[in-house]
């Protein structure tokens, strides 16, 4: 997916489900830190992707796995640059920076890039939001309470729907303040990050609440956690059934993207749940 092609996909209703394909250049990521060594290996896995049906990539520098410690920009922009740089020398695709850095994200966006993923919807860098509306850049807004160090000591919430929908539209709010047209934000209720099992759960069943929120919803369910206790899969590489379980639901009930590691089985779920969900 060209950027025109998603910049028209963002402002049409309904819209085609898409697949996300995941680029970690990490060493520490939970499911496949270390599985990249350098730009040209990330470019052989985004035309991977593709070719598997993925319609936007996203590259991240930085591990926000719980437990997880801040990596400095510099260090971000080393890691990902080249990478980006790479890929859009093969590839006329549309292209995400998985960063909470304004430093990074602009980086990112002279290599190529035009969306940002921000697991801290804008909050971490107080210039990430103008940033995004100067260079006229799509943003996944996050919903994460605490940080990745610990955000998974003990999460609590009174309504966690509730609350994860309060936060996201008060952060499109502060997005739309800082010149950020609403026609390119999209919402992600942050699956695993600051939330156990039941929240998890419950969150996923009422994925149709979320979707109604006025933006295209991204769930980022693959090879999570909660897949592996609902399960009992210790290995993150073995949790694909359960990660399509959870795509075809959140498809079937509204979702607009899917993040995931395991793209090729994935894109075949989406557009089969589609192609049903369609039917009138």
């Amino acid at each position: 997916m060209v950027d025109s092609e998603f910049i028209l996909w963002l402002s049409t209703v309904p819209r085609r489900p898409l697949v996300v394909g995941i680029i970690n250049m990490t060493p520490d990521s939970f499911s496949d830190g270390g599985r990249i060594a350098g730009p040209q290996q990330a470019a052989d896995l985004a035309e991977q992707l593709v070719h598997a049906g993925a319609d936007w990539l996203d590259v991240g520098g930085e591990s926000t796995r719980p437990g997880a410690v801040p990596v400095p920009a510099e260090e971000q922009i080393r890691r990902t640059i080249p990478a980006i740089t790479a890929i859009r020398r093969r590839l006329n695709v549309s292209l995400s920076i998985d960063t909470t850095q304004a430093q990074v994200a602009q980086s990112a966006a002279d290599a190529g890039a035009n969306i940002v993923n921000d697991v801290s919807a804008g909050r971490d860098d107080p210039d990430m939001l103008p940033l995004i509306a100067r260079r006229r850049l799509a943003v996944v807004l996050m919903h994460m309470q605490g940080v990745p160090r610990t955000m998974q000591a003990e999460p609590s919430y009174r309504d966690v729907t509730a609350e994860v929908s309060a936060f996201l539209l008060d952060r499109r709010d502060r997005a739309v303040e800082a010149g950020i047209d609403p026609k390119r934000i999209l919402l992600d209720p942050g699956i695993g990050f600051g939330k156990n099992l039941a929240h998890d759960l419950t969150l996923l069943r009422d994925t149709s609440i979320l979707a109604r929120l006025g933006h295209p919803l991204l769930v980022g369910p693959s090879r999570k956690r909660f897949i592996g206790e609902l399960t009992g899969e210790k290995r993150p590489d073995q949790r694909v059934f359960g990660t399509a379980a959870v795509v075809a639901w959140c498809v079937a009930s509204g979702a607009a993207a899917v993040r995931v590691h395991d793209v090729a089985p994935v894109a075949q779920v989406v557009r089969v749940t589609q192609a049903i969900s369609s039917q009138k």
